[in-house]
């Protein structure tokens, strides 16, 4: 089964992808096959494998991000569904085209999950800098109620706030929602700048917001070698 609309993909210009305003993002339809996208929401990673991440520290007093979550290795026992659409996103093709829009060379891919349920929230924050940016999938299906939340927001802070401060969504000069509900996806290239959140879900206990995100960091030594010599940060983004 093809799970990518990979040429959709391909046809993005780097020029089109930098104009967009406040940062680079894209919230588009149909990168998943309609069949892939029906086959990975029926086969979405069981609950009893993720962590639930409650109250951890964040930079400049950032308020926590509680939610449940699940980082992909090669033994994570999810259904075969999506060791095959992972196998998509680690062809040349995929990695090549998601590396040219952020404008960086020899990237490497993490992929995660995150469930969030009633209640659970994202406050306004910018990705790790050790982050080029981040592809993020929705699984929110048709009988998801809009009432509920789940719209990842695209804030603007007009170049005034720090990484390490924390703003409310209140304190920024717009938001724009990307479109999470079927098959939408939103890729978001990280800047200093590139704020983004997510309102508290209001849906009803056991409906969980599902996302599955694709991370595009660097395929370098830097990294590692800075970690040896003075630690790791902290603060998680």
């Amino acid at each position: 089964m093809q799970y990518l609309e990979i040429e959709k993909l391909e046809e993005i210009s780097q020029e089109e992808f930098e104009s967009v305003e406040p940062y680079p993002f894209l919230n588009m339809p149909g990168l998943l096959t309609e069949q892939g996208f029906q086959t990975l929401l029926a086969n979405m990673p069981n609950l009893s494998l993720f962590d639930h991440s409650v109250g951890k520290e964040r930079p400049g007093g950032q308020v926590p991000h509680d939610r449940y979550s699940l980082k992909y290795a090669s033994e994570t026992r999810v259904p075969e569904p999506w060791k095959e659409f992972i196998g998509e996103l680690c062809s040349d093709r995929y990695r090549n085209t998601i590396a040219r829009l952020m404008r960086a060379n020899r990237v490497r891919l993490r992929f995660h999950w995150h469930y969030t349920p009633a209640g659970g929230a994202v406050s306004p924050h910018v990705d790790s800098p050790r982050e080029h940016g981040s592809h993020l999938f929705f699984f929110n299906s048709q009988d998801w109620d809009p009432g509920w939340g789940g719209n990842t927001l695209v804030l603007d802070d007009g170049g005034r706030f720090g990484v390490d401060s924390a703003p409310a969504l209140e304190d920024f000069d717009r938001e724009i929602p990307c479109n999470s509900i079927g098959n939408y996806s939103a890729i978001i290239k990280r800047s200093d700048h590139a704020w983004h959140a997510l309102r508290p879900i209001d849906s009803p206990e056991g409906r969980y917001r599902k996302l599955f995100v694709v991370v595009v960091i660097p395929n370098t030594l830097y990294w590692k070698v800075r970690d040896r010599i003075i630690g790791k940060r902290k603060h998680a983004y």
